[in-house]
């Protein structure tokens, strides 16, 4: 099913974002985890792209067994870096073939040895040149694209930076996931400042979790710069280890999505970091078996 026929047919959707394991033992543990998650009654998963395409084999493989194994709405997602427009048609041709429907389209970060993204020869510059491509090539793909309540690093003019995602979603794109935030007054701004801007499509709020303290630091850089509230890093701090932090991470995303839920939010995708057990514990602390109660 596509991505925004589910927007349509639910007022709000919930998704879990997972990323391809190296090892193929690390593989059949994901698909277990998945397993684990699927009675939480999910609308879709996605499955993300390593930095400069580096897992693309892995991500595809992925997807294809996800859908195969457990017949649940799959997204993969697909960026510009270091793929020839040649190179994504035959990924998309694959994937239409295989029965994969909805691609999230990225920009993408460069591999670790390369400090800034350069535009493959004869490939994309911009993701929304990639969201065209698509919406032209393979029409009947459903395309999301991301957006960022914290603005994004590359691109410190605000006014700017909305520009941009408006020019993706002009090029067709069908929905917009943005990155992690942990203060939802961030994501509301955001979602007015897309309203200004003319950019009516649905935002999906991504939601994560604290689990450790040194993953919070490095969730932090990873999304370039997130800004982490004064009253969690207190949390944290208290916090006498990282089983308590856990704790504390699954308090503060329960609550964030409690309030997103009453102020009518179109989507909620939970990165989960291959790990069932704080989604669990988030539905468990809402009060619920699984989304079907949320909706």
């Amino acid at each position: 099913m596509l991505v925004k026929d589910l927007l349509q047919s639910h007022k709000t959707t919930f998704s879990f974002e997972f990323f391809p394991p190296k090892e193929d033992a690390a593989a059949d543990r994901l698909l277990q985890t998945i397993s684990n998650l699927m009675p939480l009654g999910p609308s879709y998963v996605s499955v993300t792209y390593g930095a400069g395409g580096t897992t693309r084999d892995r991500t595809h493989d992925l997807v294809v067994r996800i859908k195969e194994q457990t017949n649940i709405t799959v997204v993969s997602h697909l960026t510009c870096v270091g793929s020839t427009r040649a190179e994504i048609h035959g990924i998309l041709e694959k994937y239409q073939d295989a029965g994969i429907e909805n691609i999230l389209a990225l920009h993408g970060d460069p591999p670790k040895d390369q400090k800034n993204f350069v535009e493959p020869v004869d490939g994309f510059a911009y993701a929304a040149d990639l969201v065209g491509y698509i919406k032209k090539h393979f029409p009947q793909m459903c395309v999301g694209v991301a957006g960022f309540p914290e603005g994004h690093p590359a691109t410190p003019n605000r006014l700017q930076e909305i520009q941009y995602l408006k020019e993706k979603v002009d090029a067709g794109a069908d929905y917009i996931v943005t990155q992690l935030f942990f203060d939802n007054r961030d994501f509301y701004d955001y979602c007015e400042r897309c309203e200004l801007a003319g950019i009516h499509v649905p935002n999906i709020a991504g939601i994560m979790p604290v689990s450790t303290k040194s993953g919070l630091i490095r969730t932090a850089e990873l999304a370039g710069g997130a800004r982490i509230p004064a009253r969690l890093l207190k949390a944290v701090d208290r916090a006498e280890n990282d089983e308590y932090v856990e704790k504390v991470g699954i308090h503060w995303a329960t609550e964030q999505i409690r309030d997103l839920l009453d102020n009518d939010v179109r989507g909620i995708q939970f990165f989960t970091l291959n790990s069932s057990q704080a989604t669990q514990e988030i539905y468990n602390s809402l009060g619920v078996r699984d989304s079907n109660q949320l909706r």
